[in-house]
């Protein structure tokens, strides 16, 4: 009976200890933190539950980002990555380090799902800029968070993230810009360029 008692004991026991166990992987970051550097933003990451949770999900998002780049020419994603983890790693030099690695999360994964397309888009939309219907921007929006644009205009690409907006909807990329409002939409291309007005086609 003794015997019984210890072995259901040590079930028990066995249990409690992978549930546990469960819970520290589920809460763990994609990467191990038994060798990271004290101060580290790794660091900082495998101590923060939520910030571990987006270090999961944008694992999960760049391996369905993979699956769909792979006859992409030149191959590009696994360098970009290597590329962003340092900046991410660069964030030790911000004021507020947490938000900075929050942000650089959040960009990446919503970057990842608009150019591999992961979420629901919607359009493509097209914009005859200044009366020209040679120049036109070919806009999609895409329901990530935050939320993007991809917008096309002759070779050039440009991904944009939106902006706060008093109205309208308001998209800004490294050089290019993107304010829609009532059908329109006022769009700069290139650094220094001038703002075009722009109109949906039916």
């Amino acid at each position: 009976m003794n015997a019984v008692r210890r072995y259901s004991a040590l079930a028990i026991l066995a249990a409690a200890f992978a549930v546990i166990g469960g819970a520290a992987l589920a809460q763990a970051p994609s990467f191990s933190c038994n060798q990271v550097e004290t101060g580290s933003i790794e660091e900082m990451i495998c101590k923060d539950g939520a910030l571990s949770s987006l270090d999961r999900k944008l694992a999960d998002v760049y391996a369905q980002a993979s699956r769909k780049a792979t006859n992409e020419h030149p191959p590009v994603l696994q360098a970009e990555q290597r590329g962003w983890i340092k900046g991410r790693d660069e964030c030790w030099k911000s004021d507020d380090k947490r938000a900075c690695v929050q942000g650089a999360y959040e960009h990446r994964i919503a970057e990842l799902q608009a150019r591999y397309r992961l979420v629901p888009g919607i359009g493509p939309v097209t914009f005859i800029c200044d009366g020209d219907p040679r120049n036109e921007v070919v806009a999609t929006f895409f329901q990530t968070d935050p939320a993007t644009m991809i917008a096309e205009r002759g070779d050039s690409v440009s991904l944009m993230f939106v902006q706060p907006s008093g109205s309208g909807a308001r998209y800004q990329g490294r050089n290019e810009s993107f304010w829609e409002h009532q059908g329109g939409a006022l769009v700069t291309w290139g650094y220094g360029a001038p703002e075009m007005r722009c109109k949906k086609t039916p």
